[in-house]
């Protein structure tokens, strides 16, 4: 098959919402089927989470790298508390196509979010995806069209919203009204979290499956540099830092504050200090949130 013969029809004719207060059933006590596509660090977590929380039995799970596949395989095998060994595959197609899940979870990069989140509800499947939902808007319509057209139920994991100090935050200080009229919130990130270096382009390693890991971005040569896990650095897969970190502060102040969607948003930023690396996000961005009578500051530098 063509490299990207699959993905020309997947979204098309499709327009992933969140539910609020929906917590993936936490009261339905026979065991939840669950698929994982995404295998890195944090999609075990999340996973792992899943198996605390809920009785749950992880039925099998997709990567394209199959050294982390393989782990992931083991970890959940040793914590999960059947002790059976989840089915891998390097494909999700193939996976949604030769089992029935509850649940799928979906931690790929942002890139493939979409594709993978509409194919495992299209499966019947509902879907925990990681944020930010999609690479850009038009994808979002998609899933959002995906969810209602197959019935599904899809959480995005903005897990600070399950942060017990922060719901104490919100229920104490904020309902409480004890800071007033708020006007201004300012939300910032200077973790440095934008990778450096400017290693040569190589050969995939034999493990990974680059062409299909690339998928619907644009097809340049493997780099270490990006897989794994600092393929955020790069716009061809993520939305940067303000896409990886913003969409956590943001949403927690219009969750505080019970604000709609904003007016108008302005941005500016660039690569301002590290111009010898190969990440080609902005190590410096300003954005401005206007809700009327109410103004959100972004800032990062790393």
């Amino acid at each position: 098959m063509k490299r990207r013969a699959f993905l020309t029809s997947a979204a098309a004719g499709l327009i992933l919402g969140t539910s609020p207060g929906y917590a993936v059933g936490l009261t339905r006590r026979k065991p939840r089927r669950l698929g994982l596509i995404g295998s890195g660090w944090y999609g075990k977590s999340v996973l792992l989470r899943f198996l605390q929380v809920e009785p749950c039995e992880v039925v099998a799970l997709a990567d394209v790298d199959r050294r982390m596949l393989a782990e992931a395989a083991e970890i959940v095998a040793a914590r999960q508390p059947s002790g059976t060994k989840p089915a891998v595959y390097g494909d999700f197609r193939k996976m949604l196509a030769e089992n029935e899940f509850d649940v799928v979870l979906v931690s790929t990069p942002d890139h493939w979010h979409a594709l993978a989140a509409i194919a495992a509800m299209k499966a019947g499947a509902d879907v925990f995806c990681e944020k930010p939902i999609s690479a850009d808007v038009i994808e979002g319509a998609a899933m959002l069209a995906a969810a209602r057209k197959y019935g599904r139920v899809v959480q995005v994991n903005l897990e600070r919203r399950s942060t017990p100090h922060l719901i104490d935050a919100r229920d104490r200080i904020i309902r409480e009204g004890k800071l007033g009229k708020v006007g201004l919130v300012e939300i910032y990130c200077y973790y440095h979290m934008r990778t450096s270096g400017n290693p040569p382009d190589e050969t995939p390693p034999e493990y990974l499956d680059w062409d299909f890991w690339t998928g619907p971005a644009p097809l340049r040569p493997y780099n270490p540099l990006i897989h794994p896990r600092r393929w955020r650095s790069f716009k061809e897969y993520g939305n940067g830092i303000i896409g990886d970190m913003c969409v956590h502060m943001l949403d927690m102040v219009r969750w505080m504050l019970e604000l709609g969607w904003p007016l108008r948003i302005a941005s500016s930023g660039g690569i301002y200090i590290d111009k010898e690396s190969k990440a080609n996000v902005p190590d410096t961005q300003l954005a401005s949130f206007d809700f009327g009578d109410l103004t959100v500051v972004w800032q990062h530098r790393t």
